[in-house]
């Protein structure tokens, strides 16, 4: 508080501001420099295109790799084989319960509604899969 010496009529209070501003401040950053940490967002594998275009890719181990796919109408297939919304939690549970890879791929058409990949991407991480990729036509052509 400041008192008014002279004035003749007595001590004088003032509130100072500057201590509150200061912490308001502090307060300010502290609050940006959490705020990015709290965000969350989607972790994906985007498909890299082949450093060489002319090299011929080595096909992938069918019994290995896990490709769920959606196609114009909507139909899933989990390597070529057809399954349901209904089935697919439990299909992905089987698969990978006995492996300690837990690897998976969704390929889906260009036209396919990006609600529908992410309804795939959350059964998947509720069957427990560790990693999800995202294939592409472009990129598996090799184009």
């Amino acid at each position: 508080m400041a008192m008014g010496v002279g004035t003749g009529h007595g001590p004088k209070s003032d509130i100072n501001m500057t201590p509150m501003i200061d912490i308001l401040l502090v307060l300010i950053i502290i609050f940006l420099v959490i705020t990015p940490i709290i965000s969350k967002g989607l972790d994906a594998l985007v498909p890299q295109p082949p450093k060489d275009p002319k090299a011929q890719a080595t096909p992938p181990d069918d019994k290995r790799t896990i490709v769920v796919v959606i196609d114009k109408e909507g139909l899933l297939k989990i390597n070529q084989e057809p399954t349901t919304w209904d089935t697919l939690g439990p299909r992905l549970d089987d698969i990978f319960k006995t492996r300690s890879e837990r690897v998976m791929f969704v390929k889906g058409d260009d036209s396919t509604l990006f609600d529908k990949i992410i309804r795939i991407i959350d059964i998947a991480k509720g069957a427990g899969v560790d990693k999800i990729g995202l294939i592409t036509e472009k990129i598996q052509m090799g184009q």
